[in-house]
């Protein structure tokens, strides 16, 4: 491939997934594992896979922060970013085009400390509320599979398990392991997973079919050569969270 017809391509991806010249990317920083620091100074494997992105197609980066997924996903959603850091799930696959995950995460629960809850299956009952953070990953998950379970949405899944006394609290392993380290005699961590996180990269479905491939060729290309690896190892977060190849 000549210069010239690679510099047309570059640019035909930039023009496409970047219309407004500037690429804006949707950061989530109520999930600790993904991004980290302040909306004025974010860090993080989201922030260095945006930036990343942006220098791949010759692009500035513009980084729009959120405390939410569903924050994120409206950003997205509505026009005012371009890229995207969610958990793939069905309900946002309408409107999302999602690469292969780049990082695997798990959805744990938490219980007071002399719950007779102690698997995933047995919080699936009648009378069980279960605190989830309204938006989120699992809380699209466990608003879709859990068949006796009530979902009680909040600010916060820990903080409202916690506020209303509920009988279960759901959320990312990383923060709920430390939630229940900070309140040992209150409550336990159910260590069995709930359910498996994809996190991966996604734009909007009017993007070009060209753009979706860059975006999941990147990806898969960032996460052989280390680049997720090290950019996790940076951040203070587990290397080995890394997900497979597609």
């Amino acid at each position: 491939m000549t210069d010239a017809v690679y510099d047309a391509r570059t640019a035909a991806l930039a023009t496409d997934l970047a219309p407004t010249g500037t690429l804006r990317a949707s950061i989530n920083l109520g999930n600790p594992v993904l991004a980290q620091g302040t909306p004025a100074a974010p860090t993080g494997i989201t922030v260095d896979l945006a930036r990343e992105i942006g220098a791949r197609l010759g692009l500035p980066v513009e980084l729009l922060c959120f405390d939410a997924a569903r924050k994120s996903y409206e950003a997205m959603a509505t026009g005012r970013a371009d890229l995207c850091f969610l958990a793939v799930d069905p309900a946002r696959e309408a409107e999302v085009a999602f690469t292969a995950p780049y990082v695997l995460i798990e959805g744990v629960y938490v219980v007071p400390r002399d719950s007779t809850l102690r698997t995933p299956a047995d919080v699936d009952a009648p009378g069980v509320r279960v605190g989830v953070k309204a938006g989120s990953a699992y809380d699209l998950h466990l608003g879709r599979t859990l068949a006796h379970a009530t979902v009680v949405r909040g600010e916060e899944g820990v903080d409202t398990f916690a506020e209303q006394g509920l009988e279960a609290g759901a959320g990312i392993r990383q923060p709920m392991t430390a939630y229940a380290a900070a309140h040992p005699t209150e409550v336990r961590l159910i260590d069995e997973r709930f359910m498996e996180i994809r996190q991966a990269v996604g734009t909007t479905l009017d993007r070009s079919p060209e753009t979706v491939a860059f975006l999941r060729a990147t990806v898969e290309e960032l996460k052989a050569n280390g680049f997720v690896s090290d950019a996790l190892a940076r951040a203070g977060q587990d290397p080995e969270l890394l997900a497979p190849p597609a």
